[in-house]
């Protein structure tokens, strides 16, 4: 039994892949947006079902190793993985696979259309010819949307990365439920500028549709995907099965094909539509701050902008 929060369409190449390593093992997925899985998992303490956990927020990972719901495992080839991608403790709790971000889509056709011009920073999206012109995910529901709050309050400090959500809670038309969907509607024209995960982005324009991928100047928050063995997992040998797999050659080449960073460094490619130094992008963020006042982030976030939570917002 896999909880994940890898995207749907992703989720087909990853059991294929693993069908062909390991015929002898059936897959039953479970899968949510981050903050929801995250929620599963700690809603089912008394009565566990899943086995691994696959492709969550190494924050949300955090959080359920706090609860105590994860067992330490060695996965093989773990010297091999970059030290950005591991826990701290030994033998590891969880391990990451995959770096993603947030980045800005700009449906140019739109922008061109309303008279906007093209953002170059966060702050530009506060700016007043951006009402209602914007969705991003909610951070509730959503790890890309936890990841960037966490950021935008690591990289301005607290008190002004409350006042620039403020500023930025004034053009959002609706906070999305997940981290694709923000660019998804941007890509159908039906929003003009969405806050989303960096390959849907990517793909997006690699796909001919009218989106520019912004990277904004102050850096992009960002996570790591990662896996961790249930500590009551009813099948443990086969879960360290799929987690060393998960950390395999064949699962790092599946991973590069949308990430531009993975966890064995030397696996990673350029992705169509990113910068090829998307490293060098990547704004300060410490998971572990997120981790430790996700509740916290969350419930501020709640109190100041709730009201418009689930796609409920203004019309652009």
């Amino acid at each position: 039994m896999v909880y994940t929060a890898a995207e749907a369409d992703q989720i087909f190449a990853y059991k294929a892949a693993f069908a062909r390593a390991h015929p002898e093992i059936d897959l039953v997925w479970v899968r949510d947006s981050t903050g929801v899985i995250t929620a599963r998992l700690l809603a089912e303490t008394r009565a566990p079902r899943a086995d691994v956990v696959f492709a969550l927020a190494a924050s949300s990972m955090m959080q359920l190793d706090k609860a105590g719901l994860l067992a330490p495992y060695r996965p093989q080839g773990l010297d091999r993985i970059d030290s950005r991608f591991r826990d701290r403790q030994g033998p590891p709790h969880w391990t990451g696979e995959a770096l993603w971000s947030a980045v800005v889509c700009l449906n140019t056709t739109e922008a061109a259309r309303r008279g906007l011009p093209t953002p170059t920073s966060w702050r530009d999206l506060t700016k007043p010819v951006y009402r209602g012109m914007i969705s991003m995910p909610d951070p509730g529901s959503s790890g890309t949307g936890l990841m960037e709050v966490a950021s935008w309050l690591q990289t301005f400090g607290e008190d002004k990365g409350w006042a620039f959500m403020d500023g930025l809670d004034r053009n959002i038309a609706a906070y999305a439920h997940s981290g694709s969907k923000p660019c998804k509607d941007a890509s159908r024209g039906e929003i003009p500028i969405g806050v989303s995960i960096d390959f849907r982005a990517a793909q997006a324009h690699t796909r001919g549709l009218p989106i520019d991928v912004i990277i904004p100047s102050e850096g992009l928050g960002w996570d790591v995907e990662a896996t961790g063995l249930m500590r009551a997992a009813r099948h443990p040998a086969q879960a360290k099965a799929f987690i060393d797999w998960a950390l395999s050659d064949s699962a790092m080449t599946l991973y590069a094909k949308n990430f531009a960073v993975v966890g064995v460094p030397s696996f990673s490619r350029p992705v169509p539509g990113l910068p090829a130094d998307m490293s060098a992008h990547l704004a300060p963020t410490d998971a572990v701050w997120t981790a430790a006042n996700r509740d916290r982030i969350i419930t501020e976030w709640t109190r100041r902008y709730g009201e418009r939570q689930g796609g409920k917002g203004k019309t652009p």
